[in-house]
């Protein structure tokens, strides 16, 4: 049982990716971060020095604070969030625990430099359908939760990209794109480091549905029906990215919770 004012790695694995995870807070100084330089998937860095200053970010916010052991750096750092109105906990044994539960932490060495607000800046081709969902969906999920996109025209995205530091995706010839049979989503998931189960059967969706093999998966079709209805239903794309974005968490959630799980209740009643 957690103790007051913490949460386990367990319990707080299984808030990431979903949109009830709170705020996630890396406060580990910079020689220790160094030394094991990735964190829990969705985590931002700040000083814990620095607390009073940053703290008001997170005004009318749920947190969880993150050091090497869950000890005294992230227990006074959760106190003066607590002490700012953010509702604070800290993470059990901090990233060791995190570590030792086997659970994933994110490569920072494919994560885009920052802007001057601390957010990653995407740029991709106007009119998305599916990859260009199903990536923004996991990157805000899983890796930066305050990312800004980008939609223009095709032939604009590589000088957006240079002219406003912006990181390209789905588009051929640049980092972030389809590999062999692989779309951008399988690529983002494994060169963040993010292979768990549930992320790689909805990458089987995703890609059964953006290259046009459905039988790679059941719910293939599925997906790629919702996405056409919602690029038919919005002329905005940031508009048909925030509507996207609960689909994902649906299928998302089928892939982790529901696999096994049928409705069979209509069909029964209909039996007797």
């Amino acid at each position: 049982m957690s103790a007051i004012n913490s949460i386990s790695a367990e319990k707080l694995a299984r808030l990431i990716g979903t949109p009830r995870c709170p705020a996630l807070i890396d406060v580990r100084p910079k020689a220790e971060f160094e030394g094991n330089p990735r964190l829990v998937p969705g985590s931002v860095r700040r000083s814990h020095s620095e607390v009073w200053e940053w703290a008001s970010e997170f005004a009318g916010q749920s947190a969880v604070v993150i050091c090497g052991d869950g000890s005294s750096l992230s227990q006074g750092t959760a106190a003066w969030l607590r002490h700012a109105g953010v509702n604070a906990d800290v993470l059990e044994q901090g990233i060791e625990g995190w570590t030792k539960a086997g659970l994933p932490l994110l490569k920072l060495g494919r994560i885009p430099p920052l802007d001057r607000q601390g957010r990653t800046v995407w740029v991709t081709r106007a009119r998305p359908k599916v990859d260009r969902i199903a990536c923004p969906w996991l990157i805000r999920r899983f890796i930066d939760p305050r990312a800004v996109f980008l939609f223009v025209a095709a032939a604009e995205v590589e000088g957006v990209a240079e002219q406003f530091g912006a990181a390209p995706f789905d588009l051929d010839g640049v980092f972030w794109s389809h590999r062999g049979e692989k779309c951008t989503f399988d690529v983002m998931v494994e060169e963040f480091g993010l292979t768990i189960e549930p992320l790689l059967r909805l990458a089987t969706i995703v890609r059964g549905a953006d290259t046009g093999r459905l039988d790679l998966a059941p719910q293939a079709a599925g997906l790629l029906a919702a996405s056409l209805g919602l690029s038919r239903m919005y002329a905005d794309d940031l508009t048909q990215l925030e509507a996207g974005l609960p689909l994902y968490d649906a299928f998302y959630r089928w892939c982790r919770d529901a696999t096994d799980e049928t409705h069979l209740a209509h069909s029964r009643r209909s039996e007797t």
